[in-house]
């Protein structure tokens, strides 16, 4: 073996029979640690006093039998480095003199304290890992809706949890794919397969049982180790109320009202939604919105999904709640909801019905328009003072409104006047102030020679000063006279 290979110690001391230090040589890793400064001094005085006893026996046992056994000491050095050290000493010949032979264990006892760190996370991590299995067998046990963990390749159940066992009759080595319904099958394959792809998929309803009971389930994909499971959520679902003698059910009948309707969970989940619904979101079919949020087609500022859902779990009911629905063409609707929360306080469910009023009101041109006017009043922040700012979009909002009044009273001055809480005389100035006196002046017009109040009024037909008038069309305190058009 070269000199390159042969293993060196890191420290050779040469000592006198009584322990003094004749001579220091040091290795490489502490050749700058200022050993010399031990040359005459006691070995025993380099180390701590628990060391110095370890030191001073094995001094003693090579002076009496020629060799001591390895020692571990904690070595001092006069640089101020401490660290770990295996001694072994050996008498040289007949002077008596003694050789100290050492090695640094710094190496191991870095391996040692990183294997002890590593133990400890592992046990920690143990400990963590035992807590959420904890957690989770607890919520698996008393949740109150059905869950089963089934076998991806065959869908065997592998767990179940008490509320499955009782709605469901199936256990552990259960076979669910045996308990569905044939007709059922095809649809559940394709839900299994959107979920190997896409990790998720909205719930559908299919039957289980010899009853083929309507259940509705929705599946996700775990990994338990190198096996994919599928986590199986099943909840009642699709049963009707009795029906009388030859009378729809209840789900039959809001099956076919035009107005959309949902029944949602509380988080807003839907669980079952009629043909009106699906006509508003532009979907075909129910089993396309079944595990959706309700939020993903209502979003409007201030009137979204969760200012909703906040008003329920305050008031309990929520009446005429305007929002915009989107559909998933692309489409927006004006609409109002209505909802209700009941149910099991545990489990409350939601009950949602959305009417489109966009047609009714039809109000999409002068929204453009009043959305456009005020977006311009926002892009003149900055640039324009404040009051000014102020002033102009009350303007707007006002000119607005007073349009949406004279188009609902069909052109009535006098009834838009009502609407808005003014009197007829400052709304003819607000008409000068915005232009708006000849936009419905034909309007007025035409309801005023219809009214049968006007025909069939014998003062009136009689009054010369009327009959000689030539410019009676025009007059506008004719026109917009209370007495007149409330005449009996």
């Amino acid at each position: 073996m070269s000199d390159k290979q042969r293993p060196r110690p890191d420290l050779t001391l040469l000592l006198d029979p009584q322990g003094v230090v004749l001579q220091a040589t040091p290795g490489d890793d502490l050749a700058g640690q200022g050993i010399d400064a031990w040359l005459g001094r006691p070995w025993t005085e380099t180390v701590g006093s628990e060391a110095a006893s370890k030191l001073r026996a094995m001094i003693d046992d090579a002076g009496t039998h020629g060799v001591a056994g390895f020692r571990e000491v904690n070595q001092r050095f006069p640089a101020g480095l401490e660290m770990p050290m295996e001694y072994t000493v050996v008498r040289l010949g007949g002077t008596g003199e003694l050789m100290a032979v050492g090695r640094s264990l710094r190496a191991i006892a870095a391996l040692q304290s990183r294997l002890i760190e590593a133990q400890q996370a592992m046990e920690q991590d143990y400990w963590k890992l035992r807590e959420v299995e904890t957690r989770y067998r607890l919520l698996f046990d008393v949740s109150g809706e059905a869950v089963l963990m089934a076998r991806a390749e065959d869908l065997r159940v592998l767990d179940a949890n008490p509320a499955a066992i009782r709605l469901l009759g199936i256990g552990r080595g259960g076979d669910f794919l045996g308990e569905l319904a044939p007709r059922d099958r095809d649809s559940f394959q394709a839900l299994l397969l959107r979920v190997r792809e896409q990790g998720r998929a909205p719930a559908i309803l299919i039957h289980l049982g010899p009853q083929r009971v309507p259940m509705t389930v929705r599946a996700s994909l775990v990994t338990s180790g190198s096996v994919p499971m599928f986590l199986l959520q099943v909840l009642p679902g699709g049963a009707a109320l009795p029906a009388g003698d030859g009378a729809a059910s209840v789900g039959e009948l809001i099956g076919r009202m035009p107005d959309g309707f949902v029944v949602t969970d509380a988080e807003g989940t839907v669980r079952r939604a009629n043909q009106g619904f699906l006509d508003l979101v532009q979907l075909g079919a129910e089993n396309a919105v079944l595990g959706s949020p309700l939020g993903r087609w209502l979003s409007q500022p201030g009137a979204d999904h969760s200012v909703l859902l906040a008003n329920l779990q305050r008031h309990g009911v929520v009446r005429r709640f305007s929002t915009t629905l989107h559909g998933e063409l692309g489409t927006e609707a004006l609409v109002e909801v209505s909802a209700a929360r009941g149910g099991d306080p545990q489990a409350p469910l939601i009950g949602v019905m959305i009417r489109d009023v966009g047609r009714r009101l039809n109000p999409a041109d002068s929204i453009v328009g009043l959305r456009s006017a005020l977006s311009f009043i926002t892009e003149q922040t900055g640039r324009t003072a404040l009051p000014k700012l102020v002033r102009e979009t009350v303007g707007i909002v006002e000119r607005h409104c007073i349009e949406a009044a004279l188009q609902l009273s069909d052109g009535n001055r006098t009834a838009a006047a009502e609407m808005l809480g003014l009197s007829r005389q400052s709304l003819y100035e607000k008409l000068g102030r915005y232009d708006l006196e000849g936009s419905h002046r034909a309007g007025s017009e035409a309801s005023l020679l219809h009214s049968p109040s006007l025909l069939h009024s014998p003062n009136l037909l009689h009054s010369p000063s009327l009959l000689d008038s030539p410019n009676l069309l025009d007059s506008p305190s004719l026109l917009d006279s209370a007495s007149l058009l409330h005449s009996d």
